[in-house]
């Protein structure tokens, strides 16, 4: 059996400068319920974070809220000093007030202290990709988005991106700084930010997919995507990440877990060559 190594999903090059492979690690599912608190399992969730860079993955997305604080303690604890072999990106803007619930909150003096209290839980001189979680809409963007810009400046964060947001913010915050990654719900079964994986396409912006396994209506025995699963010898979430990675260059997908053996099924999905004519049935399944 072929070693899994996310290496060969490809690589794509953040910002111009910080080459990562494109099949990446979303470390929000190795904290406890809910998003809340310590995991179940911590030496499971620790095992699995070790195993990150032995499957060529050196790319972790992770958020100051994810616990609160948890996961980017527990990416401290499993991997510092990183060396070089992973590149952490992290988020700002969403407060927790408790489990499963999530408030913008995009007070500029409240951004930046977070990602200074994010460098000190990762343990760096400088956070290679912080990203605003959301663009709180009580608070004006543009000062938000100055709030980046000065992240950049100082020195804090080394690349800038955003999540869940339109082409038009996308534009509205690139007038302020460069917006490097864009992180949007998108997968299979749910393509409403089609428009702005397009834009980030065009304008060499990473597109981190949130939610990538998810398969909506084609998950199930026997329809499409088990059948092409079938013939692949693979899972479907396998599938739905090789339809992901085929898609378009820019897109980084970040699937999730805090298991071992689900973190390395992830990974095998760098080694599926859809066939073009396989892409398109599940391209239009998707969306009939």
């Amino acid at each position: 059996m072929t070693h899994p190594d996310a290496a060969r999903a490809g690589t794509f090059t953040i910002g111009g400068d910080l080459a990562v492979a494109r099949l990446g690690f979303g470390a929000m599912r190795i904290t406890g319920p809910g998003i809340w608190g310590p995991p179940r399992d911590r030496a499971e969730a620790l095992t699995t974070l070790r195993r990150i860079p032995e499957l060529g993955i050196n790319f972790i997305d992770t958020a100051d809220s994810y616990g609160p604080n948890v996961s980017e303690e527990l990416i401290r604890e499993a991997l510092h000093p990183y060396g070089g072999r992973v590149h952490i990106a992290t988020k700002a803007g969403l407060r927790r007030p408790g489990p499963d619930a999530w408030q913008p909150h995009g007070d500029p003096d409240y951004l930046v202290r977070q990602a200074h209290g994010s460098r000190d839980r990762l343990g760096v001189d400088q956070i290679d990709l912080w990203q605003l979680h959301r663009i709180d809409p009580a608070v004006p963007r543009g000062a938000q988005f100055a709030a980046v810009r000065m992240l950049l400046d100082t020195g804090v964060i080394r690349h800038a991106g955003l999540s869940q947001v339109t082409v038009e913010e996308i534009e509205a915050a690139r007038r302020v700084f460069p917006v490097s990654t864009v992180q949007n719900l998108y997968n299979l079964a749910d393509r409403s930010s089609e428009d702005v994986l397009d834009h980030c396409e065009r304008h060499g912006i990473g597109f981190i997919p949130w939610f990538p396994l998810a398969s909506g209506k084609l998950a199930g025995k026997g329809t499409l995507l088990d059948r092409i699963a079938s013939g692949h010898g693979a899972s479907p979430g396998q599938i739905a990440l090789a339809w992901l990675l085929k898609r378009s260059p820019v897109i980084l997908p970040i699937p999730g877990t805090g298991q071992v053996a689900h973190l390395e099924e992830n990974v095998g999905a760098a080694d599926i060559a859809l066939r073009d004519e396989e892409f398109a049935a599940l391209d239009e399944a998707a969306r009939g």
